[in-house]
């Protein structure tokens, strides 16, 4: 076959022991039973032995508690020993893993815990209060990590030494194979109920082949994302695919996060996805910032804060696309210089498209929604959990649909425009919510921005950016609107600008822009033209 772009990756599905759980774990602790697999926060260090240890004494303790392969387990907990213990034990008896944001409460907690049809929970003993309020679906028992809180539920609360269980008396499992379902990964579920995404093993390995795959048997990555995450629960999959370590961390801090990388050693990441880079970028440079062992990182998006941060701490970047659903289809070279939404190129084992609204595929340079499918069975989502209509739109005519729109060069690259749900329509004009946050955040005094929709007095939107101002900084409405005239185009400069002393952000610190939208025009917003900046379009002779 061809050389597989990224040359690191070979799309082809591998056999069981290189690629389901179990028989991963098994040949790490036969081939090298003292090398490190997992270094955390709190300074402890798993070994693949102690690993595979640790995880069959819990798979015992989940069969114990009649959990079988097959069965979701839902598991609530941040970024420590236990979630990756549960994750593993789930899937070493071929039971599922469904973790549950640790953001999650009310309506939206019952709705992933009654999708799921789980009835063993794991849970960090801070978060099951929430349980309270909640519709336990077919939860039948609650395991709580750290002492069990004095709650009252209708199903026992146990603690975790429940699953403490003699791993020697592990019982026979059925073979798991690479299509069978590995994890349930939540969607953010901001604009509707969270699509629970079914990802098999193989689907996985893709992940983290794609996202950590370059990553050494003698390095190390760093797990900085929530577990509960698809970026961070593919680069540790990947990780254990290659046989080398991971640094697991709860969540991302700008104040430690070189510090963590040069403790834990790391030469690579799961990802700096969202603000990540914008964070980091306005630390104060130090003399030791090129001194630390990070090697490669996937980033998104490319531009200018990204290039010089990698030029700074001197390491090597690329980009890509992927979702929950599809693992990476796009993929850049290192280092590209591309900005503006480059995405990279369509990678081997998979085809896109740019369609329109009836799958029609675009000429070159359109702008439509992007379309993906794989040329290998069960290297991308295999639906949605007890969604079947939502797994059909999103599956019609034998593509899977991503929702976002994208246009494509003559050279077969591809640019992010917008989600689709995010464009915004002004006049007449369609404007990517992209282009304007990159023009915003060029400003030195501002953090983050999000750019919205908002509805306009007649029809389509008004242009709404919400912002963040760096620690210290006052931002003037007016003197940021004359900062952007000569950057962008007159119809897309915002008519609405609020200051917020934080973004809204999820778990993976990504802007909740659906929240924003449904606060919209507060009092506190500043209006353009309400203060007599009225912008037009220039008339040529």
């Amino acid at each position: 076959m061809a050389t597989p772009f990224p040359e690191w990756f070979d799309p082809r599905m591998p056999n069981r022991e290189g690629c389901v759980l179990g028989p991963l774990l098994d040949a790490g602790h036969r081939d090298h039973p003292q090398r490190v697999f997992a270094v955390f926060e709190d300074g402890t260090e798993w070994t693949y032995a102690d690993t595979r240890r640790h995880t069959r004494s819990w798979a015992r303790g989940l069969q114990q508690l009649g959990v079988k392969s097959g069965d979701a387990v839902l598991v609530w907990l941040p970024n420590r020993p236990e979630i990756l213990n549960a994750w593993f034990a789930a899937n070493y008896i071929g039971a599922t893993y469904a973790p549950i944001n640790t953001a999650y409460r009310g309506d939206l907690l019952s709705h992933v815990i009654k999708n799921s049809g789980a009835r063993v929970l794991i849970g960090h003993r801070n978060l099951l209060p929430r349980l309270a309020d909640a519709d336990l679906g077919e939860i039948e028992q609650v395991i709580a990590v750290g002492d069990p809180p004095a709650i009252s539920l209708p199903v026992p609360i146990h603690p975790s030494t429940i699953l403490d269980a003699d791993p020697e008396a592990l019982q026979p499992v059925p073979e798991v194979m690479p299509w069978d379902t590995a994890a349930i990964i939540y969607t953010s579920g901001t604009t509707g109920p969270s699509k629970g995404v079914r990802c098999s093993y193989f689907h996985f390995y893709n992940v983290g082949a794609l996202a950590v795959g370059f990553t050494e048997p003698t390095e190390r990555c760093f797990i900085n994302m929530p577990l509960f995450h698809i970026g961070a629960a593919g680069g540790a999959y990947g990780i254990l695919a290659r046989h080398a370590s991971i640094g697991v961390v709860d969540g991302f801090s700008t104040t430690k996060f070189w510090d963590q990388i040069r403790t834990m050693n790391c030469a690579s990441i799961c990802g700096m996805v969202g603000s990540v880079v914008g964070f980091l970028s306005k630390r104060e440079p130090a003399a030791d910032d090129g001194d630390n062992p990070l090697r490669r990182v996937l980033v998104a998006p490319v531009n200018d804060i990204v290039i010089a941060l990698a030029k700074r701490h001197n390491f090597e970047y690329f980009t890509g696309f992927g979702m929950s659903e599809a693992p990476i289809p796009l993929v850049s070279e290192i280092n590209p210089t591309l900005q503006a939404g480059y995405c990279g190129r369509v990678r081997d084992g998979v085809e896109c498209r740019i369609v329109d609204e009836n799958d029609i595929e675009l000429p070159t340079g359109a702008v439509g929604e992007l379309v993906v499918r794989s040329d290998h069975p069960w290297s991308m989502n295999h639906g949605y959990v007890n969604m079947p209509e939502a797994t059909a739109a999103a599956w019609r005519n034998g593509w899977f649909h991503t929702g976002d729109a994208f246009r494509c060069d003559h050279q077969g690259r591809y640019f992010f425009v917008d989600r689709m749900k995010d464009a915004i329509r002004r006049r007449g004009e369609n404007i990517s919510s992209l282009e304007v946050e990159v023009s915003v955040l060029e400003h030195p005094q501002v953090l983050d921005a999000a750019a919205i929709p908002v509805p306009a007095e007649h029809e389509e939107d008004e242009v709404m950016v919400v912002i963040e101002p760096k620690p210290g900084e006052t931002i003037d409405p007016e003197a940021l609107t004359e900062f952007l005239v000569p950057r962008m185009a007159h119809f897309m400069v915002p008519r609405y600008i609020r200051i917020m002393d934080s973004l809204p952000k999820t778990p993976t610190n990504k802007v909740q822009k659906p929240l924003l939208k449904q606060q919209g025009v507060t009092d506190d917003t500043w209006d353009r033209e309400a203060a007599g900046m009225v912008l037009k379009r220039v008339r040529l002779d």
